[in-house]
């Protein structure tokens, strides 16, 4: 029985996510036709290259998807952002996006909408319809509205993710993983597809888990698992198609489907580990000599990063130890950027671009984000880790993201210059 009454005579949307899926291998896999419905979609319709968020992270990138706009605006900087006035970090969550989402709007305007695994949205939020939490959800509970759902979620014995911790300690689990992951997701799609709804979205994060752990069996053919990687790909290519297939079935077309990722990647050759450079530029000095919190930054310290690219100039007023004045910022920005762009490892250069704040930031909530934003060259894994001593390194780790390699596809041709934010108002243009 259906949870909500028929709505009538309105346009269907249907959006699906792929977490982290690259522009250029979607066109490789099409063009060998692993990927035979992807290749079907690029022929009849349009694939975009497009710009993630920066930093390219999901926390901040579905942020900008979701609410048409920019850090800026929205209040969300990174999965760790820090407590104002303070060195603290802190989780932000779905409660601090500032502006309304998509769903908002839709809900507005009296339409029904039923979103699966959508990150950054945890805990879920009240809309007309259904809204199931993704990746960084800790608590099934409180990841589904409305919450009387939750027992249906658990019967189908709905997992939220991948347990990358358990993964990390024994890689043989990322297969069991994903597998579990992904049928507990369909199940979830199969069950709510037969519902009610205006606005369907579904997302698939299992690509981001795979890449970041195996990266190297795509691009090495001779791996063992390069394979399992590919028939991975064919599992979401036949996914696509059921969902497409499903929506030809409600007298939609494609003009209303879209398919999109949140950033690209590439594989990793060197983490690089930004406050360990700024230590050596003589930027940043602790109290301690192994620091577990920016609380032991010394007074005499100029500049501090986070996670992965943002860097941060220790500003007066902004912080309680800040040192910079605001007179000094921009000559203290340009010095870092200069030098961060001669970096190099083994005669490679290592930064592409530094970004200022006020490139990439715009409204009133932009002096609670970084001062700089840094791009690597693909294969340059920039990080912010406190514990690392040294400037160049690596882990468990072989995918990276990257910045400009995202997609986004469509029936209709949006131009070159696309970026994630402005895709939801190319949505909301087809409900009008």
């Amino acid at each position: 029985m259906p949870i909500f009454k028929k709505s009538k005579g309105k346009k269907k949307i249907c959006v699906i996510g792929l977490d982290g899926v690259p522009y250029s291998l979607l066109i490789e896999l099409a063009r060998t036709g692993l990927m035979s419905t992807i290749a079907r979609l690029i022929d009849s319709g349009h694939l975009h290259q497009m710009r993630a968020s920066l930093p390219e992270i999901s926390a901040v990138s579905w942020t900008n998807f979701m609410t048409g706009t920019n850090p800026g605006n929205h209040g969300i900087f990174g999965f760790l952002d820090f407590k104002p006035g303070t060195y603290d970090l802190r989780i932000p969550n779905f409660l601090d996006v500032k502006v309304d989402t998509i769903w908002d709007i839709l809900t507005q305007s009296g339409y029904k909408s039923i979103v699966i695994n959508q990150p950054s949205t945890y805990p879920a939020r009240r809309i007309n319809g259904v809204m199931i939490s993704g990746f960084v959800a800790v608590d099934l509970s409180r990841s589904v509205y409305p919450p009387a759902l939750f027992s249906t979620l658990e019967q189908m014995g709905y997992q939220i993710d991948v347990d990358s911790a358990k993964v990390a300690e024994n890689p043989a689990l990322l297969w069991p993983e994903l597998s579990k992951t992904m049928a507990s997701h369909q199940k979830a799609l199969n069950y709510f597809w037969e519902q009610d709804w205006d606005f369907f979205e579904f997302v698939i994060t299992g690509t981001d888990r795979l890449h970041h752990f195996l990266w190297s069996a795509y691009q090495d053919k001779s791996h063992p698992a390069h394979q399992a990687f590919l028939d991975f790909y064919q599992q979401i290519d036949r996914i696509i198609a059921k969902i497409i297939a499903g929506f030809k079935k409600l007298n939609e077309s494609e003009d209303s489907l879209f398919i999109l990722s949140d950033h690209g990647f590439t594989g990793i050759s060197q983490e690089v580990y930004l406050n360990a450079w700024l230590e050596k530029e003589g930027y940043l000095s602790f109290t301690t000599p192994s620091p577990k919190s920016l609380n032991e930054i010394s007074p005499k310290s100029v500049a501090f990063a986070l996670d992965p690219n943002r860097i941060y100039l220790n500003l007066e007023n902004k912080f309680p130890g800040g040192l910079v004045s605001r007179s000094q910022k921009k000559e203290i920005k340009a010095e870092i950027a200069q030098k961060l762009l001669q970096l190099e490892y083994n005669g490679q250069k290592v930064i592409r671009q530094v970004f200022k704040a006020e490139e990439i930031y715009k409204g009133k909530y932009s002096s609670l984000g970084p001062d700089l934003l840094a791009v690597s060259y693909p294969g340059f894994d920039l990080k912010g880790s406190l514990k690392k001593k040294e400037i160049f390194g690596r882990s468990y780790l072989q995918g990276m993201h990257t910045w400009d390699d995202a997609f986004f596809w469509a029936a209709e041709d949006y131009g070159p210059d696309l970026a994630i934010e402005d895709v939801a108002s190319l949505i909301l243009k087809k409900v009008k």
